[in-house]
């Protein structure tokens, strides 16, 4: 594509202003670490006491992490499409590199766009089904956190401020909680919308409707396409599937940071290494983090998210020296993992030819302005890795 082709022209004016934002976010995240005394590389000395066997391992529990994190969307499909395994994999993965590289989360546009087909996959019904898998996420990671603040010992006395970043431990614990409140509220409304969807609409209006008629009408809107992504909930063997598959993706997530961190010699002030509930409460806050409006590469706000979990739990010296072993290591393998499995399903001609004439991402068959905004999906989104 040359570079001033038509359809990067329109790329860059429709998200010319994301871009901008997400390089101002990027580099205020990255200046704030290296002020505050952490690295995005961290010194050789930090790896001297690296177990370099854990980092296979950790790419083993990756792999199975990302193909039920990919997989499991066929049993939200199922209420209208019975989609191949393999495609559902293929299209997922790339979907996820998208997610990963472009700013803001306009990757999201791409998994139900690539599945789209006519007759039978419509945009809007791909798009619920995803808008309630992120949904489902939040409230699951949000409940796992919540749980390993309540539960999970942490060194006493708390430190006043995150290790390298100006913000109160504190503020980092309560906003694990308020994840917590954001998800069970959005999960209950679309459930209510899809139980009750008359009655909800009903009340939508006559709340909202105080403030303004068409606000009314669009958050209505807006929640009867996300209810509509529930269809599985009245499916027993499909509710049951996705969230055991569910279950052994955040399951794998946070055995492989487990098992990375042992390798990496995060351990506690008298020796002991981490544990599994402490890698799950790291799991949870960078959740999290990520859910700041997404720089290109999830650059700063990953480590930020992570540094501010293992400082709960580990001294200052373990947290910029082990620690930031650690942290690098695990973004830089998700990195390069996500970045490798989707280029491996781009050679897909069928994917590839779907991908490039994705509206909005440089392809063809542009819709109008109307209909991408009401196929375009809210930026929700619970957690990392993902």
């Amino acid at each position: 594509m040359s570079a001033n082709s038509p359809e990067q022209k329109s790329f860059l004016r429709r998200h010319g202003a994301k871009l901008v934002a997400s390089a101002v976010i990027t580099a205020g995240i990255v200046y704030t670490l290296q002020k505050g005394g952490l690295t995005l590389v961290p010194e050789g000395g930090d790896f001297a006491h690296v177990n370099w066997w854990s980092v296979p391992v950790y790419v083993v529990t990756l792999i199975g992490m990302s193909y039920f994190r990919a997989v499991r969307w066929r049993f939200l499909l199922r209420s209208f499409a019975d989609v191949p395994r393999r495609r559902v994999l293929a299209v997922s993965w790339i979907g996820f590199a998208a997610i990963l590289l472009m700013p803001f989360r306009i990757g999201e546009i791409v998994r139900p766009y690539m599945l789209r087909e006519k007759g039978k996959i419509s945009m809007s019904s791909a798009t619920g089904t995803v808008m309630a898998e992120r949904v489902v996420d939040g409230l699951y990671l949000s409940i796992v956190l919540a749980l390993a603040l309540i539960f999970v010992p942490t060194i006493q006395p708390l430190p006043e401020k995150v290790v390298g970043l100006p913000i109160s431990v504190q503020q980092v614990r309560a906003s694990g909680f308020v994840m917590l409140g954001i998800f069970t509220t959005a999960f209950v409304t679309i459930a209510v919308f899809y139980f009750a969807r008359a009655w909800a609409h009903k009340m939508t209006l006559a709340v909202f409707g105080l403030v303004s008629k068409r606000l009314a009408e669009k958050l209505a809107g807006i929640a009867e396409k996300l209810a509509a992504g529930l269809h599985f909930l009245g499916r027993g063997r499909d509710a049951g599937g996705f969230l055991a598959e569910t279950t052994a993706y955040w399951f794998l997530n946070a055995l492989g940071m487990w098992i990375l961190a042992w390798g990496c010699g995060v351990a506690h002030a008298d020796g002991s290494p981490i544990t599994f509930p402490e890698a799950c409460a790291l799991m949870g806050m960078l959740g999290c983090t990520i859910l700041i409006p997404g720089p290109p590469g999830l650059l700063g706000v990953f480590q930020a998210g992570i540094y501010a979990g293992m400082t709960m739990y580990f001294p200052t010296s373990v947290v910029t020296g082990a620690g930031a072993a650690f942290v690098f290591l695990l973004y830089a393998i998700q990195l390069v993992w996500t970045i490798l499995s989707g280029g491996f399903f781009l050679g897909d001609k069928s994917l590839r030819t779907a991908l490039t004439h994705t509206p909005g991402l440089g392809g063809e068959s542009e819709p109008p302005p109307s209909m991408l905004e009401s196929r375009r999906p809210p930026s929700i989104d619970a957690a990392a890795n993902g």
